[in-house]
């Protein structure tokens, strides 16, 4: 059996809250203001299909929140957005790995955060027989081709394949590819999906 793992969320805690009260410090912009300002819009997007590059994306992002920021003070922040590791999660995905299974992780990612995680989390990298990220692939979730190219990639058909992950249109959008896949809303739902299966 392949298990599909998305990153952010599941396997690693994510909050962009803590990025917002980075660049608010840093910028002496009120935090309810970048808040309100700020979304997972197209520039967001690109950047992680790898269609634009790091430094672009910081100037779009800080002009869109009206930031003031140098390139090394918007990664500073950009690098804030990961909380810590769930270890259950690395244990379980090492677990299926001992017992033959295959374990890959699938992130909607980008450069600079793919610079920074596996230092900051080998044990996460070293948990998964690979890891697929939407910057190199040139495409990101929930775009049909990139599960299938995973499945492809990978030797299985959509029925071999388990997906987990916390967003609902990814979700929806492998579920439609035929994958079985799990909404992790909270970090009980992966070992409690495990606890009569490993």
């Amino acid at each position: 059996m392949l298990y599909i793992f998305d990153l952010g969320n599941v396997i690693v805690d994510i909050d962009f809250n803590r990025v917002l009260g980075v660049w608010s410090d840093l910028g002496r912009v009120p935090l309810a203001t970048l808040q309100s300002r700020f979304t997972l819009g197209e520039s967001f997007q690109r950047h992680e299909r790898g269609e634009i590059s790091d430094e672009d994306f910081a100037t779009q992002v800080c002009d869109e929140l009206g930031l003031a920021l140098g390139f090394e003070q918007f990664a500073a922040g950009w690098q804030a957005v990961f909380v810590s590791v769930r270890p259950e999660v690395v244990q379980l995905m090492n677990r299926l790995r001992a017992r033959g299974d295959r374990v890959v992780i699938l992130s909607n990612t980008n450069r600079l955060h793919t610079e920074f995680w596996p230092e900051e989390f080998p044990e996460v990298k070293s948990a998964a027989d690979r890891i697929y990220l939407s910057q190199d692939m040139g495409m990101r979730k929930p775009e049909a081709r990139i599960y299938q190219q995973v499945l492809q990639e990978e030797g299985v058909t959509a029925d071999q394949a388990i997906f987990f992950d916390d967003n609902a249109d990814n979700i929806a959008a492998a579920r439609a590819l035929g994958i079985h896949s799990v909404q992790v809303t909270d970090a009980n739902v992966v070992p409690a999906f495990f606890a009569d299966r490993v």
